[in-house]
């Protein structure tokens, strides 16, 4: 009897921990492709700058403490935004004027969790990874998954790990999916 006791007391902690580990996950998540940003965790730096495409090829940088002025012309002007985890990874959020994330960019030691970063589309990326395995016979390696909503390349091998991805809907005018660095 008193080790069903004992187990009876486990549970409530083991539920306890599971529910503080994740917490701490949500903490790490960083950005939501096709929403706002999230909130960077408490280890990471950040900054901003905005960028006002000049052509498709070409881009004026702008820092966001820059007095600077550019001509408008029909491109739309967008937000990177940088984040550098405690781990070395580097995470960049392109986001439109209104605030939401239209891609993101990724390189460094450790690959970030792409559930949190692709958000809704995170589904729609593992079947497309699936896909591609399966059609190459089950082969790892490189991630390419190019369709009408979503487009994202990943790769890299232990220690260093990169990737994009964006929603080409979503573009802003001027800018192209090879902005996205």
């Amino acid at each position: 009897m008193w080790s069903r006791v004992r187990r009876a007391g486990r549970v409530p902690a083991l539920v306890l921990l599971c529910s503080l580990l994740a917490l701490t996950a949500a903490q790490s998540a960083h950005a939501a492709l096709g929403s706002a940003p999230l909130t960077p965790p408490s280890d990471a730096s950040v900054s901003s700058r905005v960028v006002q495409p000049t052509s498709a090829s070409q881009s004026v940088i702008r820092s966001e403490s820059s007095a600077a002025s550019t001509t408008s012309s029909a491109s739309t002007s967008y937000t990177v935004r940088e984040t550098t985890f405690g781990n070395g990874t580097l995470v960049r959020e392109y986001l439109t004027t209104s605030g939401a994330v239209f891609g993101i960019a990724w390189h460094g030691p450790q690959m970030p969790d792409l559930s949190d970063l692709l958000g809704s589309y995170f589904p729609q990326y593992v079947a497309g990874v699936k896909a591609a395995r399966a059609a190459r016979g089950n082969a790892r390696g490189p991630v390419s998954v190019n369709d009408s909503e979503l487009v994202v390349r990943s790769g890299g091998h232990m220690g260093a790990f990169s990737g994009v991805a964006w929603l080409p809907s979503a573009l802003p005018s001027g800018v192209s999916g090879s902005d996205i660095q």
